[in-house]
């Protein structure tokens, strides 16, 4: 009787030990997702100009650019902007979301109002969002690894 009691509340206590692990992990993507886009306002801060090398993701070229004191693609002045733990980096990817988040590991999509509109449109970078302008110079996410049609990042 003991024994099946223990296993019964296993049961049901193991769903929600995993549904906080995944909170847990989109909160610590969340969390990037702002430094990121921190960062990048600091470089406009520096620079009057964003990173020139932005391709729409946080590929190696990005990565380069914003965490290292790199002086190519506009950080003339060496500055890191970006202090990146390791678990979120990757050699061939560049700034990419933690190991547990996707089966694999992604990109962050970035999308910067380089023509001063006042917003930024996802849409643009991530065709599945169903988000369209968003009003913000600078905007980072993620997919939901749930569900294709929300971010996880800057903006909701």
């Amino acid at each position: 009787m003991v024994i099946s009691i223990i296993g019964l509340l296993a049961g049901l206590g193991l769903p929600a030990i995993n549904g906080a692990i995944k909170a847990g992990k989109r909160a610590e993507v969340s969390a990037m997702a702002e430094s990121i886009k921190t960062a990048v306002n600091a470089f406009y801060a520096e620079y009057s100009a964003y990173p020139s090398n932005t391709t729409g993701k946080t590929d190696t070229n990005f990565l380069s650019v914003i965490s290292t004191t790199n002086t190519n693609g506009g950080n003339y002045r060496g500055i890191a902007f970006l202090e990146v733990p390791p678990k979120f980096t990757n050699a061939t990817l560049g700034l990419v979301t933690p190991s547990g988040f996707y089966k694999g590991q992604s990109n962050f999509f970035i999308s910067i109002d380089t023509q001063g509109l006042g917003y930024v449109n996802p849409r643009l970078v991530s065709s599945t969002l169903t988000n369209t302008n968003v009003a913000s110079s600078v905007a980072v996410w993620v997919v939901d690894p749930t569900t294709n049609t929300k971010a996880v990042g800057t903006f909701k």
